[in-house]
């Protein structure tokens, strides 16, 4: 009775009770190659295909106008299944916790993501480009080809923990940091468990999974933020704000619980998540931003010469500048268009309701692909071109509003989207201007895997010359 509620719903075949199990691939690219190519037995309308994980029914929509009923919606609001695994880690923070939490919390950290506040990270977003600008100096003097993304992560990392927590762990220059370990162990562990459907039960993960791992990992993170939100409270409480100097994330947060809007374990949970949102997603889009210049030549000399133009010889990049670099930012949303750093937002319908001519029962999980709606041709005229003047105002306009969705849409979109354009662009500055890039492979030569982040299997390898000063 319940399959046939999904009846009409393109859907591949499938087995009673066992659903598509049995035929999913068990390696990550080509379960990833499933997922596309399930889109692809059905690109015509309604753009949305049911597949089941056992009796468990996921409908994946893949269309911006399928998409817009989700996300105007004031009722679907709570994020799915596989958002669960993080909930050891992040506790109901925004990005985990149901949409009557949820509400007052967004509300309440909005103005903490404001320009005003933003620009006063401009500081940090350089200095922390200028370490990795001088890291890919030390290496290239032996070797001159470089595995980006690893070095990226690190700098994306001291980032996001300066300006979340007013404290750098120092990832780029220290060659071992538990806590950076941590990080890593967390994010591999919950991205495997989520691929395995018999991890999904608690005990069998911690008898026969990386429960033992997944322990340790929490541990280390919650014993490090909670130590760097106590001190971070005494200095406060002892110096005044004007003694921390620059002031981090967890500042403004801590002045919300002086105020009673939140306690201290509300504190930890946005602090964690600000650390797990930030880093890795900006890292990833960064990396594929280095790819695409490394690909084009073109493209890169035009972005060079538009940061000639306007930085000129200034040493780092303003917040004045950011709102100039026009064509570097429709790089960096063509780069997300093509490879957004979230390829798949999943939700779950609180009620029934209609999409696509089709009643969705209440408790399904949504898959709203972002990878396959930005390769829509009906938005994206030769969708696989990477062309970033469709960014320019004019296209911009007449383009339909759930299009271009790297960042999720609607009222429980990223808060940090502003944060990680202002990031991507500082970090893409600094080694744009200090190197001329070549990627070592083509864009249809970097085979590519999905699990809560896109990224490159085997890695970015660009090679490196140093421009002349």
């Amino acid at each position: 009775m319940h399959r046939k509620r999904f009846a009409g719903i393109p859907s591949p075949r499938s087995y009673p009770i066992l659903g598509h199990v049995p035929i999913t691939k068990p390696d990550v690219e080509g379960f990833v190659d499933q997922i596309m190519g399930m889109a692809s037995l059905y690109p015509d309308e309604p753009r949305m295909v049911t597949f089941w994980a056992g009796p468990m029914p996921s409908v994946m929509l893949y269309s911006a106008e399928l998409a817009e009923v989700i996300y105007t919606s004031s009722k679907h609001l709570n994020k799915g299944m596989f958002y669960d695994f993080l909930l050891p880690w992040l506790g109901e923070g925004l990005v985990t916790s149901k949409s009557e939490k949820w509400r007052p919390r967004r509300k309440l950290l909005t103005p903490t993501f404001h320009y005003d506040i933003l620009k006063n990270f401009v500081y940090v977003f350089n200095h922390q480009s200028e370490i990795l600008v001088n890291k890919l100096n030390e290496h290239i003097k032996t070797n001159e080809v470089v595995e980006i993304g690893s070095f990226v992560t690190l700098c994306a990392l001291d980032i996001i923990c300066e300006t979340s927590m007013g404290q750098s762990v120092n990832a780029q220059t220290l060659k071992d940091s538990e806590y950076v370990r941590a990080v890593y162990r967390i994010n591999d562990i919950v991205q495997r468990r989520q691929k395995y459907p018999l991890m999904w039960n608690d005990t069998l993960f911690w008898l026969f999974g990386d429960g033992k791992e997944h322990k340790w990992a929490i541990n280390v993170l919650h014993s490090f933020t909670r130590k760097v939100i106590m001190d971070r409270k005494t200095r406060l409480h002892e110096e005044g704000s004007a003694g921390l100097g620059r002031l981090a994330f967890l500042d403004l947060l801590l002045d919300m619980e002086k105020n009673g809007d939140i306690d201290l374990g509300d504190i930890q949970e946005e602090v964690d998540t600000f650390m797990f949102e930030g880093h890795d997603t900006t890292a990833t889009g960064i990396t594929f931003v280095l790819h695409m210049l490394g690909c084009y030549p073109e493209i890169q000399e035009k972005a060079y010469a538009e940061l000639q133009t306007i930085c000129g010889t200034s040493e780092e990049i303003t917040f004045e500048h950011l709102g100039q670099l026009k064509y570097l930012e429709c790089v960096i949303k063509e780069t997300l268009r093509l490879h957004p750093s979230v390829p798949i937002y999943a939700r779950r319908m609180e009620e029934d309701d209609k999409i696509g001519g089709f009643t969705i029962p209440a408790g399904t999980q949504i898959l709203v692909n972002a990878f396959l709606i930005h390769r829509d041709p009906k938005h994206w005229p030769d969708p696989e071109i990477f062309r970033p003047e469709r960014f320019m105002l004019e296209s911009n306009n007449r383009r339909h509003p759930f299009a271009f969705v790297p960042f999720s849409a609607g009222s429980r979109n990223c808060i940090g989207q502003r944060f990680a354009i202002m990031e991507e662009k500082i970090v893409v500055a600094w080694v744009l201007r200090n190197f001329k890039i070549v990627s070592l492979k083509r864009r249809d030569e970097t085979r590519l895997k999905t699990e809560l982040i896109l990224r490159p299997i085997e890695g970015v390898r660009l090679q490196l010359t140093p421009r002349p000063k």
